[in-house]
């Protein structure tokens, strides 16, 4: 059995297949982040957060079931500090109408204790404005443009110009994808959510780096050999460390995913989505990308200082 570091897998040769993958899911998830948006959480939908406290333990799941037969909806509970501690995520109810929306508190405890033999107090209720989730949306989405024209003048200096388009390319796709799914499936899209995204393009651009790094090294050493034949090389030697890397990652992430509790749920899911797309647009878009903008050793050669002669012009 061949080592990982000796593989010849012609990544390259199968890239009009992986391109129409990933031209599909993206203009997918475009439609339907047009058409049906993400299922915003009460984080920048604004809503009622209320915090209530049981005489004894309480399992959240018959929470969720009273407040639904209730009538309310795309609510979130879990457990706050203890067993007998609980807070409710309830997003506006265009259903109640909106001046029910501020009374929303109030209907969650009637419920709570028609439903509950014991005691149940209240321990806070806070109702959060759309103006605040307005703001709240608007700065996230900024704080993802402003990391993606970042890592592109990072790119740039730090590689080439061509570089910094794959980069940034295979990043959107990323961002994209992770989104349409959100979208698709109609997950609840919080903070803990945005947080993932972002997390998703530091991790995407770590992978995406180290195989340009390699890239660069081959076209500078290798003096003979296409292109596509010198990125072939690279993904092939960077890909045990691609693969270990986004598996130990994946590991803790399962870990979170099934025992950390909803309020990490989200955060993930949106990671585990995150890492599996990044490793996949770190192999095929990036260096795609490169090949479709006609990379050549000229572009990545080392410049040489005036007054200092080549040493390849000194060779017979």
């Amino acid at each position: 059995m061949k080592a990982v570091s000796e593989l010849n897998i012609d990544f390259m040769g199968k890239r009009k297949i992986a391109a129409g993958i990933s031209l599909v899911l993206v203009l997918l998830s475009i439609i339907s982040l047009v058409v049906n948006e993400v299922e915003w959480g009460l984080d920048f939908t604004g809503g009622t957060l209320v915090v209530v406290s049981y005489a004894t333990d309480v399992n959240p799941e018959e929470i969720r079931d009273v407040l639904q037969k209730a009538g309310f909806e795309r609510f979130v509970v879990q457990y706050f500090g203890s067993d007998k501690d609980v807070r409710v995520r309830i997003p506006p109810q265009k259903h109640l109408g909106e001046e029910a929306d501020v009374e929303i508190g109030d209907r969650v405890m009637k419920v709570l204790r028609e439903s509950h033999d014991g005691t149940v107090s209240l321990k806070s209720s806070a109702y959060v404005g759309p103006a605040v989730g307005d703001e709240l949306r608007d700065q996230g989405g900024l704080g993802m443009l402003l990391a993606l024209a970042m890592v592109m003048l990072y790119v740039t200096f730090r590689f080439q110009l061509k570089f910094s388009l794959g980069a940034v390319i295979a990043l959107f796709h990323d961002v994209v994808i992770t989104l349409g799914i959100f979208s698709v499936m109609r997950w609840n899209f919080d903070l803990t959510v945005l947080a993932a995204i972002l997390a998703v393009i530091g991790y995407s651009l770590n992978d995406t780096i180290v195989v340009s790094d390699r890239i660069r090294e081959n076209f500078r050493k290798v003096r003979r050999g296409k292109p596509i034949d010198i990125i072939n090389t690279s993904l092939n030697q960077t890909l045990g460390r691609t693969l270990v890397t986004s598996f130990t990652t994946l590991l803790v992430l399962f870990a979170l995913f099934f025992l950390g509790g909803e309020l990490i749920h989200g955060f993930a899911t949106g990671l585990i989505i995150g890492v599996v797309v990044g490793t996949y647009s770190s192999i095929y878009i990036a260096a795609s990308v490169l090949i479709m903008l006609n990379i050549s050793k000229e572009d990545l050669a080392i410049p040489v200082k005036e007054g200092v002669e080549d040493p390849d012009m000194m060779r017979p």
